[in-house]
């Protein structure tokens, strides 16, 4: 018997699959091999001929479908575009739940290995809640994958419980190995949140130590200043500004206006200089009053 052929549409695709597979492997061109495969995703439609034809058509498609977006998120990744993988995926899937197991292998490991396992919480869990994935015979391995790369590293223990004990899948054995499991990781969570905690204690410590110090500091300057502002403006407060101020003018008299060379001046600076006395002995006390000569 002579093999069936590809309907025209769907041999396109598997041609653009051929392309962007050598572009992938062979010449490294990863950026030709995601317009292959974006091409081939969009040149696929959905069959419309009768009876064996048909389904002939829709299960060729959804594997040529398949295989172009594996070959895309590889392209992608090789790109470092990994943000990009889930929704470039799902503009051809649309909906989480008709996500094909390969892709959404390949989305979980890949999000799991750049450490970003969040991006695939929701879209895993609305995949393995869908009934007719249920009945797929990958359903056991995906679901064990997101409980290893997507649940545990995000800390969702209660979560992952209540999967593990409501799949039909998994007999008492397998439930009671990965309920184990989910006790280990729960276990060994609690512990890098004390050693955290702790850490995070011990470097607190010495900042506090070394800012209760300088608050101390600065608290005991502030106090030495606030005391000798007081001292200096109750000092200042007492000074004879009256006298001062006089005996200032009349020495501008003297030395601008007044000839000191001249017999007539001479009383008038005796004065002065008693006035001057005055004011000295007033703002300086007796201990560091310093000598005046005549």
């Amino acid at each position: 018997s002579e093999p069936l052929a590809w309907p025209p549409v769907s041999a396109q695709a598997a041609s653009l699959l051929e392309e962007a597979a050598d572009l992938l492997v062979l010449h490294r061109d990863f950026a030709a091999a995601v317009e292959r495969c974006e091409a081939g995703c969009d040149s696929l439609g959905p069959g419309t001929g009768p009876g064996p034809e048909r389904c002939l058509f829709i299960t060729s498609s959804a594997e040529v479908k398949c295989s172009l977006c594996v070959v895309g998120i590889q392209a992608l990744a090789e790109m470092n575009r990994w943000r990009e993988v889930l929704s470039w995926v799902l503009q051809y899937y649309h909906v989480p739940e008709h996500l094909p197991p390969k892709v959404l292998e390949l989305c979980i490991l890949l999000y799991s290995k750049v450490r970003e396992p969040q991006v695939m919480l929701e879209v895993g869990s609305s995949w393995l809640r869908d009934p007719t994935n249920k009945s797929l015979p990958e359903y056991g391995s995906l679901l064990e994958l997101y409980l290893l790369h997507v649940l545990l590293p995000l800390g969702r223990f209660e979560g992952a419980e209540e999967l593990v004990r409501g799949c039909d899948v998994f007999d008492s054995e397998q439930q009671l190995a990965f309920l184990g499991t989910i006790c280990e990781s729960r276990c060994q969570w609690t512990q890098q949140e004390e050693m955290h905690s702790a850490a995070e204690e011990q470097q607190d410590a010495p900042t506090e130590t070394i800012l209760g110090t300088l608050s101390r500091k600065l608290l005991t300057m502030l106090t030495l200043l606030r005391r000798a502002l007081r001292s200096m403006s109750s000092h200042f407060y007492l000074l004879p500004y009256k006298k001062m101020l006089l005996a200032t003018f009349l020495l501008y008299l003297v030395v601008v206006r007044l000839d000191p060379a001249s017999p007539t001046s001479l009383p008038f600076i005796y004065k002065l200089v008693q006035l001057f006395r005055q004011a000295w002995a007033a703002v300086f006390s007796p201990m560091h009053r310093p000598p005046i000569q005549d």
